[in-house]
């Protein structure tokens, strides 16, 4: 019987492996963290008391799913392939989201590939303008893997110009990590971060398994801060929903921003992210801030035009030194 429950499991690898299921063993740490998250009451279940640990049982979930406690613990495991119904089963005894479900289905194959970003230079360059036209309004454009590809002129006079950052390290998530201008403006700095970093995971997790780009991305965040190594293991995901943001600028004083974000229908994987000032005096002093970029008459880069990746020797060090500016 053992037998041939092994030879099932081998059938469903190979068919997970003609599906594209490169992800199993990101889904089933993703299944495992939430499981561990749902208590017992949350489905109904007595608590004993007696638990050695968090969350629920392997048996409890696969139980309240309709499956196999081996298949399920398999399916931890990433040694077998889901189809939709057992997911759609399982997403509701974990108790997911719609954002997490999303999730669930991207990582087991099930929703159509992420684009490789083929042509997305070009796509930035005719949004560029577009950007622009936002004249009091900080704007930047991310591709698939949060690189920052464009922005304007108000984004570089609010947040500092992302040419300064090495190309490798260009990338939204490493600078509302570590930027000195996040870290030291933002009045809650750590729910905005939070918020980027849901959004970010879910937007890149299921590239980890074969894109070299945001293998690097993930590697660097590690190395460069490791005090947030609980962050970069986290399994949450989440939207980039609008909310409003406030900082306290060392010269200037206040000002709230209501951040936005939404994707261009000719690169659905990209994201702009647009910072409107929440009031007169805010767009005012946005205005001023670009006006005194302006005077220091250094040149604003405002579209990416060396692509992040590795082959930076000097990245490292120039990622220490504006840390170290904070």
């Amino acid at each position: 019987m053992q037998k041939s429950a092994r030879t099932s499991t081998k059938t469903e690898e190979e068919i997970g492996e003609s599906r594209g299921f490169a992800n199993s063993k990101e889904l089933g740490a993703f299944l495992r963290a939430h499981r561990e998250r749902r208590s017992p009451q949350d489905v109904g279940l007595p608590d004993t008391g007696r638990r050695r640990t968090p969350g629920l049982r392997r048996e409890e979930v696969a139980a309240l799913s309709g499956v196999g406690l081996a298949w399920y613990t398999w399916l931890e495991q990433g040694r077998v392939i889901p189809s939709r119904k057992v997911l759609e089963a399982v997403a509701r005894t974990l108790g997911l989201d719609a954002v997490s479900y999303r999730h669930v289905l991207a990582l087991s194959g099930l929703l159509p590939p992420a684009v490789d970003g083929a042509g997305h230079e070009e796509v930035a360059a005719r949004l560029q303008g577009l950007l622009d036209t936002w004249e009091n309004s900080p704007a930047v454009l991310l591709d698939s893997r949060f690189d920052i590809t464009a922005w304007n002129e108000a984004y570089a006079a609010v947040w500092s110009d992302p040419a300064g950052i090495p190309a490798g390290r260009r990338n939204l998530m490493w600078c509302v990590a570590g930027s000195p201008t996040f870290r030291s403006t933002l009045l809650d700095w750590e729910p905005l971060a939070r918020a980027v970093l849901a959004h970010f995971r879910g937007q890149t997790a299921r590239l980890a398994a074969s894109d070299p780009r945001t293998r690097e991305i993930y590697a660097i965040l590690r190395a460069d801060f490791p005090e947030l190594a609980q962050w970069w293991e986290c399994q949450g995901v989440g939207d980039l929903t609008a909310r409003r943001v406030s900082m306290l600028l060392p010269r200037h004083g206040g000002l709230d921003l209501q951040f936005s974000a939404f994707r261009p229908v000719d690169d659905p994987e990209a994201l702009i992210v647009v910072q409107a000032p929440v009031g007169p005096g805010d767009r005012e002093l946005v205005s001023r801030l670009v006006r005194e970029g302006r005077d220091t008459g250094a040149e604003v880069v405002r579209i990416g035009r060396c692509r992040a990746g590795s082959g930076h020797p000097a990245a490292p060090a120039a990622a220490k030194k504006e840390r170290s500016s904070a």
